[in-house]
């Protein structure tokens, strides 16, 4: 990795500073509770919660890939996992879907270190955030996150209807930083989207291995906490 020529520091959102997983089940757990589930259904969270995250992981790589439209993903998120446990709501399935999206984008919970190393970050290069979540709820996450601050600009893969790592999204990215592909670097926790995505565009990258998954790409470091971006940076 060349850090002399970085200008431009290209972020992930969910669970690189956004703590996707953590919000995500403080917003389920309470739905679950204000819907009574367990009570009108005999319905488990923990069993529940275990299928829905495995479906709703399948549906995003499905999107990534341009399996599914995003109509089709938001369809079926809650769908899915209530008919696996053969509850065949229709409107609970998108109730379900709406009010989470709505609860999603006020919820502040972020990653350990994002706010310090974006402290440490700011003003020494341009920030931006790269995502593939919704447009509707990106820019909410940031404000109620105190981290909207930080950043010159945000690129939504609705945008263009697609998502990382299609190199149109990075272009896109790229337009609206007026950067180059020299100063670009991304950070995110996707192997696919944000690692093989952005350096098949050609920008620099930082591993954000949370999850120990242990992937290697020569000239790409692998870090599992924030705040070891200010070794390399």
């Amino acid at each position: 990795m060349n850090k002399e020529i970085v200008k431009h520091i290209f972020f992930d959102l969910d669970n690189t500073l956004w703590d996707h997983r953590g919000n995500s089940d403080v917003v389920l757990t309470q739905m679950f509770d204000d819907y009574e589930l367990r009570e009108k259904y005999k319905l488990d969270f923990d069993a529940w919660y275990d299928v829905f995250n495995e479906q709703n992981e399948q549906l995003w790589q499905s999107l990534s890939m341009g399996k599914i439209s995003k109509a089709e993903l938001r369809e079926r998120r809650f769908r899915d996992p209530f008919l696996h446990f053969e509850i065949d709501n229709v409107a609970l399935s998108q109730e379900f879907e709406e009010i989470y999206l709505t609860r999603m984008g006020k919820m502040s919970g972020v990653v350990e270190g994002a706010h310090e190393i974006l402290e440490y970050l700011h003003g020494k290069y341009t920030l931006h955030i790269i995502t593939n979540g919704f447009e509707e709820v990106s820019e909410a996450k940031l404000i109620n996150a105190g981290m909207q601050q930080y950043f010159e600009s945000l690129t939504c893969a609705d945008e263009l209807d697609l998502r990382k790592p299609d190199p149109r999204i990075f272009a896109l990215a790229m337009q609206k930083a007026d950067s180059t592909l020299e100063n670009s670097i991304i950070i995110g926790d996707d192997w696919v989207a944000d690692i093989i995505g952005g350096t098949g565009f050609g920008w620099q990258a930082v591993f954000f291995d949370v999850l120990k998954e242990n992937h290697e790409l020569t000239g790409v470091p692998n870090i599992q906490e924030l705040v070891e971006i200010k070794d390399l940076l």
